[in-house]
């Protein structure tokens, strides 16, 4: 019995469901695993990205279906759409052996990713061509993505083949006569580049303002290829010059690209298409990562350690290159748009180069330009908490989860950390695609209105849902009741005022009690987050390149990067005290401030627009 197409993406929609639904149930006998049509699932070869994966895997069981009447409810309306016979029966057999293992279950939600974008994707293509009348896209428009996002991909290729191997590399490494273990100043290191990306960002940004941006993208090719060659060192002071070089690059490699393409689109009156041009950047950035984790793997197992750092200056030579002969210089304040030549006179220049100074002061007197700015500190300090933290998360819940159907109780369950960074990535690709979608300019109706989502309507939204996931999250990796809310019904004037809210919290605890409904929840919430790191891209690289003036764009920008670089150091330094669920309470409390922002944003541009009227 063939299923119809109909059929088969209902399936596939509904599958994940009964995964989270599971979740809630209490039974914990064996049950048949569902599975989704083998149509719809790939074979991925899992490389090792990062130190802490390992190769151990344990047989285990999955329960999909607990014994409630809901949750049977959707099992039996799934099953129907399933066919019937022996081509059932052994698709069921192999995602049910797929699923018996963290790794495989990995590999499934990746492949359903993998299916929802594809899905996304083609209907929104289908759309499209129903149009009557379509839009072509400017010659000029398409040249510019052109030349922008080879380079753009080049570099960040680069960026994250160091990312995966950072602790492995250090830590293999004797310091010379150093005194103090490997985890210490792999600690230092790591630090090091972060304080230098917060100290030397505003200057950088300055100097890639008055001297051009295609420069500085130049220049962090330069700065990034030495540091990358510096971990084939084994002295302490050449590892720290390469750290310093490291996160000055940082600077340059989120400021400088991003400026020149906001120049160049200013100068050619292209200012419209730079919300597509992002979403573009951002949703092949996601691609990009993904293969730069399979390409660090086979460099590491090849030259060892150092491997992906020495391939990284490869793609570093090849985007300075092609920028080098196809990008023309911008600068600050020195743009036009149309026809003219910018830049006709240099000295016209010399007594308006842009300082921190007045950075500081432009900043100071445009409440939208501390809002977009405060958004990007805010968010991008959460998401690198974030990332310092979810693997330990994830790996506690892993192993609370699968213990129960191992077979050997004293083996270590292993934690597909490779697997899991290339769901976080296909859930950034989800997140870009979806912001293509609902924020394109080409989305008109029949009279020509448009239809798409504002940036600040967008970015509000998105910044509540990040919130929201990152909450669940912290809450579901504890049972016990927030300290601080512990401490204030301990007094006798909050207690009553407070009760109502400690019932709440152990409803809510409640939920997360058992190993099946924190990996649910958790999980879910990660990827739900990944997806709003996806549409955050592309939306905050929209909002600056409206709000931060040209004149002084790579300073602003790295300016806010100060704040940003205080709280990730910050919150490192206090792990041990604060522990995992209190970095993620952390992020969640920037999450949410960064969304009150985004709300203040919105209602400062609905106002304005009304004035218009």
């Amino acid at each position: 019995m063939k299923t119809s197409p109909l059929n088969s993406l209902l399936l596939l929609a509904i599958w994940p469901t009964t995964v989270v639904v599971q979740a809630f149930a209490s039974s914990s006998s064996h049950k048949t695993l569902l599975s989704p049509p083998k149509s719809f699932l790939q074979k991925h070869h899992h490389q090792q990205l990062n130190q802490l994966h390992t190769t151990t895997t344990t047989t285990t069981s999955l329960n999909l279906f607990g014994s409630s009447t809901a949750t049977k409810s959707v099992a039996s309306a799934v099953t129907n759409l399933i066919p019937r016979g022996g081509a059932a029966s052994a698709i069921a057999e192999k995602v049910s052996s797929l699923a018996s293992t963290p790794n495989g279950s990995f590999n499934l939600a990746l492949g359903v990713l993998a299916a929802c974008t594809a899905v996304l994707k083609i209907s929104n293509k289908a759309n499209a061509d129903k149009d009557d009348e379509k839009v072509v896209k400017d010659p000029k428009v398409k040249s510019l993505q052109m030349r922008f996002l080879m380079v753009f991909w080049l570099l960040r290729m680069a960026d994250w083949l160091q990312g995966p191997y950072f602790y492995q590399v250090y830590a293999s490494k004797t310091f010379g006569a150093a005194t103090g273990n490997a985890m210490t100043w792999v600690s230092r290191l790591f630090l090091t580049g972060f304080a230098s990306t917060a100290l030397f960002g505003p200057l950088v940004g300055r100097l890639c303002d008055t001297y051009g941006r295609k420069a500085g993208t130049l220049v962090f090719s330069l700065l990034y290829s030495l540091g990358a060659m510096s971990t084939k060192s084994n002295v302490l002071g050449v590892l720290l010059a390469g750290r310093v070089m490291g996160g000055i690059g940082t600077s340059l490699l989120f400021s400088a690209p991003e400026a020149w393409l906001v120049g160049d689109a200013a100068r050619n009156g292209l200012e419209g298409s730079l919300g597509e041009t992002f979403g573009l950047a951002y949703a092949g950035d996601s691609i990009v990562a993904i293969l730069a984790g399979q390409m660090a793997g086979l460099a590491a197992g090849t030259r060892g350690p150092s491997g992906p750092f020495e391939l990284s200056v490869g793609f570093l030579i090849l985007g300075g290159l092609l920028a080098a002969f196809t990008w023309k210089e911008n600068v600050a304040g020195n743009v036009v748009s149309g026809d003219e030549e910018a830049g006709k006179d240099g000295d016209d220049d010399a007594g308006s180069k842009p300082t921190i100074r007045d950075a500081v002061k432009v900043v100071k007197e445009d409440p939208k330009i501390m809002l977009v700015g405060s958004i990007q500190s805010l968010f991008e300090a959460a998401m690198y908490i974030f990332v310092l933290n979810w693997p330990p998360a994830v790996s506690k819940a892993v192993s609370a989860y699968f213990a129960k159907f191992a077979t050997d109780s004293s083996a270590a369950i292993a934690t597909p950390y490779g697997t899991v960074f290339s769901c976080f990535m296909a859930c950034c690709l989800l997140g870009s695609t979806l912001f293509g979608q609902m924020t394109s300019s080409t989305k008109v109706d029949k009279n020509g209105k448009s239809k798409a989502v504002s940036t600040e309507n967008f970015a509000a939204g998105m910044l509540g849902l990040a919130t929201l996931a990152m909450g669940c999250a912290t809450l579901s990796i504890s049972t016990s009741t927030p300290r601080i809310l512990s401490a204030l019904t301990s007094l006798p004037v909050l207690s009553t005022i407070l009760s109502p809210l400690t019932a709440l919290t152990g409803t809510i605890s409640s939920l997360f009690s058992t190993p099946g409904s924190l990996i649910g929840i958790l999980i879910l919430s990660l990827f739900v987050f990944e997806s709003c790191v996806g549409m955050y891209f592309p939306t905050i690289g929209t909002l600056r390149s409206k709000y931060f003036p040209d004149s002084h764009r790579s300073v602003v920008m790295n300016l806010f990067g100060i704040p940003l670089n205080a709280m990730v150091v910050t919150v490192f330094l206090s792990i041990e005290k604060l522990g995992v669920q209190g970095a993620l309470g952390v992020s969640t409390t920037a999450l949410a401030l960064a969304t009150a922002c985004g709300l203040k944003l919105k209602g400062m541009i609905k106002k304005e627009n009304e004035e218009k009227k």
